[in-house]
């Protein structure tokens, strides 16, 4: 790291010494650096400040993005209430929103992904997030709780990621970053043309060997991104993204041997074959390209409309089975807005309609050491699924503002089994839902707001969960259906210095999905009766300091606190009840706090201090793992020289305080002996530098 980091600093001197003056604007990451509420959010298809939302949003900005090490989302993701992102091994990502892990053995389930105006969540209810590499997220909203009412099924709630930058800049950026354990990370950014017409080339390759044995993985990530004004009436967006992912799957550990050895990959058994000997691993090879058209019609109407098309090559050598996944699909979405003037009153109406078609086929194999054997299995997977929305925003002069909306569901899936003779089709029809919503906002002041609000959602199995991983048929699984109340309030003080976020919901569930593996490491699904999750998510930041002529030219301190209250109502299975106990994956508090700062000659300072309480790994809660304190700092020097370039030089490391735990846990798994634990990376360390380059 120290021979990294030398001729870097030596850059720096050079270019100090010819600094000239450049405009504000270039001096900060972007727009996304102003208060978090007078950010704009599209959640909702509102377009209004976040003080004038009533829904639980979470932000997550460029700059928050910048505030560690720039190689994964995941820290930024985990500093909003709420939030829990793992990250079993480099490249194995699990999103968990308000305790939607329990379906999520891996990837992301229970909640609808978009990339820009598309889906990327695919109509099997399955989300790649893994395809996209660091930069390309610019930014990214977070609606927790239930969304059906406008993003159909999916009751963690929805993720928008947005891919364009905040502000626009034509130019090149060159990023390189270092890491403990072989960890490096290189982007190329090119942007052409001006506002009215952007092009954005960009190319991205990550690589690590992992902190365990057998987690080495690679991405390679290349898109092409343009956008156009075409007329005072219309704006056209489009994308193509292809992603080349690898990595390894060192699998779960015992209680014994997290603690002998954490680092160990799955050790092979009399009668299993380990990580190792399997060659564990995921290979993965995403395509999407989208097509987007926003068009003015008159001072009242507009409508946006996107198109896309995606294909998955997912190969996956497993301890069991080797797995190989064709998943082709399209889908598209429209929405209508009209906007009109009641009086002194203001009316806005969004509706419009959402499909996806998938055609995926699934093989499995037997895995002899890494290599596909006899054919066990052989699907035909049609995913089919559709919605139907329209909402209505009415906004009263006295600071009233209710949001009522309503969609209607449609999901069915037929699964083929070729592999027998004659082969077996399964229709199944998932009933149509209906899933409304509604929102009453109150501003209280002219700073701040109070929110109440009531859904209804729900959420279908995916393909996956209705098949066991062997390739077999699972149990019959029926959506889980759940209704959710939130209050909340947010808003500022002392002029703009201290802003606060504050809901609470209570949150009923029934037909829980969770995910179960037997004595044979065999992993399904299961409907779970009821559950109660109620709890309260905070975020409180203080500017203590804003003077940009000053020394200390920034100074923010902030804290985000969840309590989660998550537990089974009345569920008995295989001769066990564990009505009242807790669901396993989700800590009862987390907090993380962090102080920003910056100086005025450019040097800056990002700490960041995390405590999970222990969680339960199993339903019968006899199996913890335990809490952790996590502490994590990135220190740097940012400045823009000759008003052209731009230099962001930084090292720093995560936890610092050398704590051994375990993240990305497997749920529920089978004893003896149970494999909960997946170790999660020591204290380590990384570097790096950014050269943007105004053209």
């Amino acid at each position: 790291m120290k021979k990294f980091l030398l001729p870097v600093f030596l850059v720096i001197n050079g270019f100090a010494s010819a600094q000239e003056a450049v405009p504000p604007s270039f001096l900060s990451d972007s727009a996304d650096t102003k208060p978090l509420q007078e950010a704009v959010v599209k959640a909702y298809e509102q377009h209004r400040k976040l003080s004038d939302v009533g829904a639980p949003i979470s932000i997550v900005s460029k700059a928050a993005l910048n505030r560690f090490g720039n190689s994964s989302i995941l820290p930024a993701m985990n500093a909003n209430p709420g939030v829990r992102m793992e990250e079993r091994s480099p490249g194995s990502y699990r999103l968990n929103i308000r305790g939607s892990s329990l379906r999520s053995p891996f990837g992301v389930r229970d909640i609808k992904v978009y990339w820009n105006e598309i889906p990327l969540t695919d109509p099997g209810g399955n989300t790649y997030l893994n395809q996209l590499g660091f930069y390309n997220f610019q930014s990214m909203e977070i609606i927790k709780g239930t969304a059906g009412s406008l993003y159909g099924a999916g009751i963690g709630g929805a993720v928008l990621i947005n891919s364009m930058p905040a502000v626009w800049e034509k130019g090149v950026t060159v990023d390189y970053g270092r890491g403990s354990w072989n960890a490096q990370n290189i982007n190329v950014n090119i942007r052409t043309g001006d506002e009215d017409h952007r092009n954005i080339f960009s190319y991205t390759h990550q690589n690590s060997d992992g902190y365990r044995s057998w987690t080495a993985m690679r991405r390679d990530v290349a898109s092409w991104e343009t956008q156009l004004k075409t007329s005072e009436k219309q704006s056209i967006h489009a994308y193509i993204l292809y992603s080349d992912l690898y990595y390894r799957t060192p699998g779960g550990l015992t209680l014994a041997e997290y603690l002998k050895d954490p680092r160990q990959a799955r050790p092979s058994t009399p009668t299993q074959q380990g990580a190792i000997q399997a060659r564990a691993a995921i290979y993965q090879k995403n395509f999407t390209a989208g097509f987007s058209s926003q068009y003015h019609f008159n001072e009242h109407w507009q409508n946006t409309t996107a198109v896309y098309g995606a294909y998955t090559d997912f190969r996956n050598p497993g301890i069991r089975v080797y797995e190989i996944r064709q998943e082709p699909h399209f889908g598209g979405r429209t929405v209508f807005q009209y906007k009109t003037r009641l009086g002194e009153n203001s009316l806005q109406i969004n509706a419009g309609a959402e499909a996806q078609k998938g055609f995926f086929e699934t093989r499995d194999y037997a895995n002899k050491q890494g290599v596909q054997d006899t054919l066990q299995t052989d699907d035909r997977i049609g995913n089919w699924q559709y919605i139907l929305f329209a909402q209505a925003d009415l906004r009263l002069n006295a600071g009233w503002t209710v949001t009522a909306g309503a969609s209607f569901n449609r999901n069915t899936l037929q699964l083929t089994r070729t592999s027998i003779i004659p082969p077996v089709t399964n229709d199944i029809h998932f009933a149509n839902k209906f899933a409304p919503r509604i929102s009453i906002l109150k501003k209280i002041l002219p700073d701040i707001s109070l929110y109440v609000s009531a859904a209804r959602g729900f959420s279908t199995p995916t393909a996956q969960e209705l098949q066991k991983t062997n390739g077999l048929l699972g149990p019959r699984l029926q959506p889980e259906d759940g209704t959710d109340y939130e209050v909340g309030t947010r808003g500022n003080l002392f002029h703009g210095k201290l802003f606060f976020d504050v809901n609470a919901f209570f949150f009923y569930l029934s037909n829980t999905i969770v995910q179960r593996i037997d004595s044979n490491g065999v992993g399904y699904s299961i409907n779970a009766g009821r559950t109660n999750q109620h709890g309260i998510e905070s975020f409180v930041s203080y500017q203590l300091a804003d003077a940009p002529k000053g020394f200390f030219s920034s100074v923010r301190l902030w804290a985000s606190h969840t309590w989660h209250d998550f537990h089974y109502r009345d569920f008995s299975t295989g001769g066990h009840d564990y009505s009242g106990n807790r669901l396993p994956s989700v800590p009862t508090h987390t907090v993380v706090t962090g102080a920003d700062i910056l100086l005025q000659p450019g040097f800056y300072t990002n700490i960041t201090f995390t405590y999970a309480e222990r969680i339960a790994l199993n339903d019968a809660n006899t199996a913890y793992a335990g809490s952790y304190n996590l502490l994590g700092a990135r220190a740097g020097y940012r400045k823009a020289f000759h008003a052209r370039w731009k230099l962001d030089i930084y090292a720093g490391g995560d936890n610092l305080l050398n704590t051994r735990y375990s993240l990305g846990n497997d749920i529920n798994a089978a004893a003896p002996p149970a494999r909960y634990y997946n170790a999660a990376p020591r204290v380590n360390y990384f570097g790096g530098v950014s050269v943007n380059y105004l053209l």
